[in-house]
């Protein structure tokens, strides 16, 4: 048995590909950005000495990081519509399930970062004369994010990856567009071989930008 590596199949896939990769990075960013809002109000509430803030927001971080991303997509997908009788869009469900994924991870992130600066900063501010609000603003939160940089960017790199399993509810990101092609061509071994290509370059961008920003912010 003789295996031909075919090149002609790559090339004219790549559009396709290419195609699923921007799909692949928007989910990403929106679910990274989203999270980014979920993750800072969750880590607040975490720390909060009122247990109707603190014992909500610590009951959806275990859930979430205790349970897999793929129940979470089905969960929404395809139990939710049963709930409320509406179905819900591919894309939509993809964004909605990596968002709250992506939301209990960064909340941990957050509540480290808040929780490593030392307490006097915020006593300094109170000092002079900012309410809580105005100083987690202006000193608390300017200091945690410089710390949680390569956190924020393995959380981006986690969840690059990790956007592959949208392809199961049919949504046509990077990996579910390599399936597609495989099913005309039956080239697996080219097309698996060039979507992990794909995901390793932008894996490694995103390294490359996180240890540029790192570097940036610390010379601030």
């Amino acid at each position: 048995m003789s295996f031909n590596f075919d090149f002609g199949v790559i090339w004219h896939s790549l559009p396709l590909l290419g195609q699923g990769a921007l799909v692949t990075i928007e989910i990403t960013a929106l679910a990274v950005a989203i999270g980014l809002v979920i993750g800072t109000v969750v880590g607040l509430m975490e720390i909060s000495r009122k247990g109707v803030l603190h014992y909500p927001a610590k009951i959806y971080v275990d859930f979430i990081r205790g349970t897999p991303l793929l129940v979470q997509i089905f969960i929404i997908y395809f139990a939710l519509p049963v709930i409320f009788g509406h179905r819900i869009e591919p894309f939509a469900a993809a964004v909605a399930a990596c968002s709250i994924n992506s939301g209990a991870y960064l909340a941990e992130v957050f509540r480290a970062g808040i929780q490593s600066i030392d307490h006097g900063q915020m006593e300094a501010g109170r000092s002079l004369g900012l309410n809580w609000r105005q100083t987690m603003v202006h000193i608390i939160f300017p200091q945690a994010f410089r710390r949680i940089i390569p956190q924020l960017g393995n959380e981006f790199i986690a969840m690059l990856k990790d956007s592959s399993l949208v392809s199961v509810i049919g949504f046509e990101e990077l990996t579910r567009k390599g399936q597609i092609i495989i099913s005309t061509t039956y080239a697996s071994f080219e097309i698996w071989g060039t979507v992990a290509v794909i995901y390793l370059i932008m894996t490694l961008s995103i390294s490359r930008l996180v240890a540029f920003l790192e570097k940036r912010f610390k010379q601030i």
